[in-house]
């Protein structure tokens, strides 16, 4: 377990907070007063810390990623079995997952991207090799389903046209 724990961007559900726990000897480094924040004991990013909070328990948010992690991943394996020339075996942990593109594969990352963006899939090249799936943690299966169904389409389209 770490001694360290910091939060921040969907802490506040888009409004500006971090967070930082500490534990052990740790939690002694900071006391009162040593550490300064903009945001700091802001009303207004506390108040969006703890609604953001209240609804990830409320909802079991964590399940849905649980849930759509594992349909994410299941989905790009099975795109990659498809297209074993291009797609290589994803990775990744709960919604962040990144497939890579291997080097013979007549395309790269970005472009990749650019074609799913045509296609209304938001994705993200990290890399020049490696397509990366951040979908919100409030996901649906059907949303999870229908990415699959364009990122497929773009795969094919780049198949087909360097055939």
């Amino acid at each position: 377990e770490p001694d360290v724990f910091t939060s921040a961007k969907a802490l506040g559900g888009g409004v500006p907070i971090g967070a930082m726990m500490a534990r052990g000897e740790a939690a002694s480094v900071f006391g009162p007063g040593d550490h300064a924040s903009t945001y700091g004991g802001n009303p207004l990013a506390c108040a969006a810390g703890l609604a953001v909070a209240e609804y990830l328990s409320e909802h079991d948010v964590l399940a849905n990623v649980q849930a759509r992690g594992e349909q994410l991943m299941a989905g790009l394996a099975d795109i990659a079995t498809r297209y074993p020339t291009v797609l290589g075996e994803a990775r990744g942990w709960g919604l962040l997952r990144g497939v890579p593109i291997k080097e013979d594969a007549g395309c790269t990352a970005a472009e990749l991207v650019g074609d799913a963006m045509g296609e209304g899939l938001l994705l993200v090249a990290a890399g020049p090799t490696v397509v990366r799936f951040v979908p919100p943690l409030v996901v649906t299966e059907e949303e999870v389903t229908e990415a699959m169904v364009r990122f497929e389409k773009v795969i094919a389209k780049r198949v087909e046209s360097s055939s």
